[in-house]
């Protein structure tokens, strides 16, 4: 009997693809879980209770949280990289991570095929596709749901058939939780014209007072939350505990698919945007305004590409390698207010901060040259300007 690994989350679509795998096409199920640090131990645990349920052969959980920050979730913060200026790439990230996990494990167990539960209109196909297609090369990848192009309903009745149990309603909404933000999906987010109601979204707004905190960065990465020593993993956790309860990081993306249509998702990411808007913040006191332009077009790239699945191009270690050079004054701390559906950037504390009074207060006073100088300067930064303007005159 085959073996075949299957990336498994316990949602409706790999619960289909366990019992189809198993039952219709004859095949030994390894389901796998790759924990981003979205699942409480509680959750795991349940996981594998269901995967069991479900008649798998083994249910493996990998986690590759540290992992998943050290090789993606570092180099997004230090490009500040939001897609169309709005999406932390919650999902586009950590799936990148989760594939490659899953073809190594693959390889260890030396399975003859490998399957996971995307349909055929979105982007994670593409992703596990190709990822697979370049690190396990002669493994059979199965797509259940594209390739039968089933809708949810037609899975609910096929695995009701099959004596699980599995509700519309719990269907309704497709809901993706990493360390990085969670994705939600459902009939609003099909249009153009609808907004996720309040009970679409995984974490309630419950806290309504406003709360002050400290964010603390060493060379770029966040190691700090008021003060306290935790490390970036943690920091992220933590800052999203307290920061999601006011509703903070909650918007819908418009983006354009790796297969060419346009695509509607739900997110709700305070840590996320919270740090790269406190990163970005301390970067432009830290900074010149050139590594500041190059960041920029570099970090806009480097989100594309993450997003299409492209980790392994190795174009990404090129830009992940200037992105980690620019973070070496990268350093302090930030202060950030909370509010319900908001959140302020008070203001940077660093050694590195380059608006230095020292050198003079903009629109105040300046000690580093005498307002002849500026007058030279004038004439000099604008004579290409002037020359054209002489030269074209019209009469």
């Amino acid at each position: 009997m085959k073996k075949v690994v299957l990336a498994f989350s316990g949602g409706l679509d790999t619960s289909f693809c366990c019992i189809y795998l198993s039952r219709d096409l004859g095949l030994e199920v390894h389901s796998v879980i790759v924990n981003t640090g979205g699942f409480s131990d509680e959750e795991l645990k349940n996981i594998e209770k269901r995967a069991y349920e479900l008649g798998v052969k083994s249910h493996t959980t990998i986690d590759e949280t540290e992992d998943y920050y050290q090789d993606t979730i570092k180099y997004l913060i230090f490009g500040n990289v939001l897609k169309n200026a709005t999406y932390p790439l919650s999902v586009s990230a950590e799936r990148v991570s989760q594939a490659t996990a899953i073809a190594n494990y693959a390889k260890k167990i030396g399975a003859e095929c490998v399957a996971h539960g995307s349909t055929g209109a979105g982007n994670d196909q593409v992703r596990f596709d190709m990822i697979f297609q370049t690190l396990i090369p002669g493994v059979e990848i199965i797509t259940p749901i594209r390739d039968l192009q089933l809708s949810r309903e037609d899975e609910i009745e096929y695995l009701n058939k099959h004596g699980v149990e599995y509700s519309a309603e719990k269907a309704k909404y497709s809901i993706n939780k990493g360390l990085w933000g969670t994705s939600v999906g459902g009939a609003e987010t099909l249009t153009s014209n609808q907004y996720l109601p309040e009970s679409a979204w995984p974490t309630p707004l419950t806290s309504t007072e406003p709360q002050t905190i400290t964010i603390d960065f060493e060379k770029g990465q966040p190691v700090a939350l008021n003060g306290e020593k935790i490390g970036p993993v943690k920091v992220i956790q933590e800052l999203q505990a307290i920061a999601q309860p006011y509703g903070i990081g909650r918007d819908i993306h418009v983006g354009d698919t790796i297969i060419g249509i346009k695509g509607r998702v739900g997110f709700e990411a305070a840590g996320p945007i919270i740090l790269i808007k406190a990163h970005h913040t301390l970067e432009k006191h830290t900074l010149t305004k050139w590594q500041l332009s190059w960041k920029d077009q570099l970090s806009a790239f480097y989100g594309n590409y993450m997003h299409e699945g492209q980790m392994h191009d190795p174009v990404m270690r090129d830009m992940e390698a200037f992105l980690q050079s620019s973070q070496e004054t990268v350093t302090g701390r930030v202060i950030v207010e909370l509010h319900p559906h908001r959140f302020v950037i008070i203001g940077v504390e660093s050694d590195h901060d380059l608006m230095s009074n020292k050198f003079g207060s903009y629109g105040e006073m300046n000690k580093g040259y005498t307002g002849d100088d500026v007058k030279g300067f004038s004439k000099i930064f604008g004579n290409q300007t002037i020359i054209w303007h002489k030269v074209n005159k019209k009469d």
